[in-house]
């Protein structure tokens, strides 16, 4: 079966892009029953991950209870489900974005809340969806309330790719990562740092007009010892190089261990121009950080000793940095008020993982002490730890491959999914305004 249409826009500014598909029909049971209901999405079963769409139920009785659920499956096989009830109106029908769940896995009107609140059935498990190739499926479904029968259903497709980018893994010297790039061009380039390998948000930049190259800070088992800035430079040289690359510098989004990998490279690296640091350290952070042969940065060490446990059998692991501040771990801050580009500091105030906010104030307080004016700040009060691009499951606690123990997040999953939509229209604004690209027109051929 051919494709559905894409419609592609061009902005001539920023070379941005939004794409819209047509979508297949949702699909209906067949028994004498349930043969009028029908559960639709809006405006397209298929859409781009970080795109919402409306849940509406038709053709049920006048104030019937049924219970919507959602059920999708990530790629190492775990299945997450959530599921809410709801009462329809009058005329039979119950529409996400107005109506409120009266129980479930949340309550209160919430027109994603299906998707944020999927959860596996075992504790500590993070939905990964990770491969840009693989699109992340949600089955949506209505039961009836007392029985449980299936009385409509549909399938959500919600893409990492959209169409026209081109996925390229890349393997060059010390480069292992991949890089997404947006038909036409010019474009502003974009380096996603990772802690581990993931597509997922480098994708959904580039389907924003970006080119992106995803790598990760760790790749395989990791070494240990010390981080080689070096690396990261030779990252930032390739996409530079890049032939659709416009803008006259480099944007590095980071989280957690990667943030003070980015800001790093925006002291010590020249042509990195814009900085997004999410809930990460303000120095660095465990290992000792080597440029050219020489150490740079010592290590902030971390105690396990100050390492919280809970009853959910995970731990609270904010604590257990040293106190960068103190004299003898003064080495290990990054010299931020060394860089020229712009930084967009970002941090949760309920951050279980690092204690983000307090890193995030001593860099805006130390910046302004030197009369610097090159950043902007942001914190959510409720967000917790994961903050990634919208409409993913909430993740409140998972294993730490690095510690070796469950820990806590952190963040209260409305709150933090709210923060995650503001979020990502934030970042994409940031790297407009600071990657300037080429101000000629670019028009697109499809």
């Amino acid at each position: 079966s051919q494709s559905p249409p894409c419609i592609l826009q061009l902005s001539r500014k920023t070379s941005c892009y939004n794409r819209s598909w047509g979508g297949s029909k949702p699909r209906r049971t067949h028994n004498s029953m349930s043969a009028q209901i029908s559960l639709t999405l809006l405006p397209s079963a298929r859409c781009l991950f970080d795109e919402p769409v409306q849940v509406k139920v038709a053709g049920l009785r006048s104030n019937q209870l049924v219970t919507l659920r959602a059920r999708s499956t990530d790629e190492r096989g775990v299945v997450f489900n959530s599921s809410a009830s709801y009462r329809a109106d009058g005329s039979g029908e119950i529409d996400l974005n107005r109506d409120a769940s009266l129980s479930g896995s949340y309550v209160g009107v919430e027109p994603m809340g299906l998707l944020r609140s999927l959860k596996a059935d075992t504790s500590h498990k993070y939905f990964y969806k990770d491969k840009a190739l693989e699109p992340f499926m949600v089955n949506f479904s209505v039961h009836e309330e007392e029985e449980g029968g299936i009385l409509a259903e549909a399938t959500n497709e919600r893409r990492l790719i959209g169409d026209g980018v081109m996925r390229v893994p890349v393997e060059v010297g010390n480069i292992q990562g991949v890089l997404f790039t947006p038909p036409e061009g010019p474009f502003p380039a974009v380096l996603d740092l990772g802690t581990l390998m993931s597509e997922k948000r480098a994708s959904l930049l580039a389907n924003k007009g970006f080119i992106v190259l995803a790598l990760p800070i760790f790749i395989g088992k990791p070494k240990l010892e010390r981080m080689n800035l070096d690396d990261f430079e030779e990252a930032v040289k390739f996409l530079q190089n890049q032939p659709k690359v416009g803008s006259k510098g480099v944007g590095v989004i980071s989280q957690s261990k990667g943030a003070d990998i980015a800001l790093s490279l925006a002291a010590f690296v020249p042509g990195v121009e814009a900085v997004v640091w999410i809930n990460g350290c303000s120095a660095s952070a465990v290992l000792p950080l080597y440029y050219k042969n020489r150490q740079i940065l010592s290590a902030l060490k971390f105690d396990m000793n100050k390492v919280i446990s809970t009853q959910s059998g995970a731990f609270i692991i904010k604590y257990a940095m040293h106190d960068s501040l103190k004299e003898e771990n003064k080495a290990s801050l990054v010299p931020i008020e060394r860089a020229s580009g712009q930084f967009l500091f970002v941090a949760s105030e309920d951050d279980f993982n690092w204690d983000s906010k307090a890193y995030m104030d001593e860099m805006v307080d130390r910046l302004k002490r030197h009369g610097k004016e090159n950043f902007e700040s942001v914190s959510y009060p409720e967000a917790g730890h994961y903050l990634e691009p919208p409409f993913g499951p909430y993740c409140h606690s998972s294993f730490h491959g690095f510690v070796g123990i469950p820990v806590l997040w952190g963040g209260e999953p409305r709150a933090h999914a709210a923060a995650e939509v503001h979020l990502w229209s934030k970042i994409q604004e940031f790297f407009r305004t600071h990657l300037d690209c080429d101000k000629t027109e670019t028009k697109s051929k499809l």
